[in-house]
C-alpha cells in the first residue's frame, strides 16, 4: 500500500483582504486554493506536501513560514531569485460581501517547471490534487502534464478542482476546453454550480451524470453540495451559519473531501458517498465563519 500523503500541486498567493468597503486597509493573508487544500489536508492530520517556485524576498519567506506552520512540506518545491508570489487584492461592497478586485503578477512566466518535477513524492504518497488556477500558463500546463504522468504511473488517485478564474484567461472558450480536458484525467472533480454551468452550459445536473467522472462534487454554498457516481446523484442541505467570508470555502470543502479518501478509500455505496459529501459540506461552512481563505 502507499505510504500516507496527499501533493498538492499549484502555485502560492498572498491575499490582501479590505477591512472594510472602502477598500483602503488590508490584511496580509496567505491564500490560493491549492496553498488552502495543503494546509486543509495538513490539519486533517494526512502528510501533506506542496509542489511550487518560490522566491527569496520577503513575501516568499512569509509564505514560508506559514507553510512551514501548518506542517506543509515544501521539500520538492524549486526557487528562483527573481521569482515573486503573486498578489489578490480582494474588496467588499456596501453589502460586506467580498470579490475578487485584482490579481497580481510580476514574474507571470516564473513558474515550476516540467523538469524541475521531482517523481519522489508520487512514488510515496496516495493522492495527486491540482486545480486550474495556472493552466492558463503553457509552462505551468506542461508542469502538469508531468505531474499527471507521474501520478498515472505510481496509480495515486487524481483529484482536480475547476475553480475558474476567467480574469487570468485569454478567452473563456480556452479557459472551458482547456479545463474540461484535465476534469476527463481526473477520479475526483469538484466544482462550484456556477462552473458547472459555464463548462457545460446546460442546467440540469443529469446532464453531468453522462460526463462519465468517476467521483463528482457539485458545491452550492447555502444550499449545500451534490455528488455524482456511477450516474448516480445524492445531495445534502446547506448548514446555516453566520458567515463571516466565504473566501476558500471551497477548498476546505475539498480538503475534507479528500481526506475522507485518503483515509477510508473509494466510497462503496450511496450512503459511504452522503457520509463523505456531508463531512466535507460541514468544513466547508465552517471555514465561513472566520477571515481568511484558511
Amino acid at each position: 500500500m502507499k505510504k500516507p500523503g496527499i501533493i498538492s500541486l499549484g502555485e502560492p498567493i498572498v491575499d490582501y483582504i479590505s477591512f472594510d468597503s472602502s477598500n483602503t486597509t488590508y490584511e496580509r493573508l496567505l491564500g490560493g486554493a491549492t496553498v488552502n487544500v495543503a494546509v486543509g489536508v495538513s490539519r486533517h492530520g494526512i502528510p501533506s506536501y506542496y509542489l511550487c517556485k518560490l522566491g527569496m524576498d520577503e513575501t516568499s519567506t512569509f509564505v514560508e513560514g506559514e507553510l512551514q506552520k501548518e506542517n506543509v512540506d515544501l521539500s520538492f518545491c524549486s526557487y528562483h531569485p527573481d521569482k515573486k508570489i503573486c498578489c489578490v487584492y480582494i474588496h467588499s461592497n456596501q453589502h460586506g460581501e467580498r470579490y475578487f478586485h485584482a490579481y497580481l503578477n510580476e514574474t507571470p512566466d516564473e513558474w515550476i517547471a516540467s523538469v524541475e518535477l521531482d517523481k519522489k513524492p508520487f512514488a510515496d504518497h496516495r493522492i495527486f490534487y491540482f486545480g486550474s488556477g495556472t493552466l492558463f500558463h503553457p509552462i505551468a500546463r506542461k508542469t502538469t502534464e508531468q505531474a499527471l504522468q507521474y501520478a498515472k504511473e505510481e496509480n495515486l488517485l487524481i483529484a482536480f478542482d475547476a475553480n475558474i478564474r476567467l480574469k487570468r484567461w485569454e478567452s473563456e472558450n480556452q479557459c472551458r476546453e482547456t479545463i474540461l480536458s484535465y476534469i476527463r484525467q481526473a477520479d475526483i472533480v469538484k466544482m462550484t454550480e456556477d462552473e458547472w454551468l459555464f463548462l457545460t452550459e446546460d442546467k440540469s445536473l443529469e446532464h453531468l451524470t453522462k460526463m462519465d467522472i468517476p467521483f463528482l462534487f457539485i458545491t452550492k454554498g447555502k444550499d449545500g453540495a451534490s455528488a455524482i457516481h456511477n450516474h448516480a446523484l445524492v445531495h445534502v442541505p446547506g448548514i446555516p451559519v453566520k458567515a463571516v467570508d466565504t473566501t476558500g470555502a471551497g477548498d476546505a470543502f475539498m480538503a475534507a473531501l479528500l481526506s475522507c479518501f485518503h483515509d477510508k478509500g473509494i466510497p462503496e455505496n450511496e450512503a459511504e458517498l452522503v457520509d463523505y459529501t456531508e463531512f466535507a459540506n460541514k468544513a466547508g461552512a465552517r471555514s465561513a465563519m472566520k477571515l481568511g481563505a484558511l
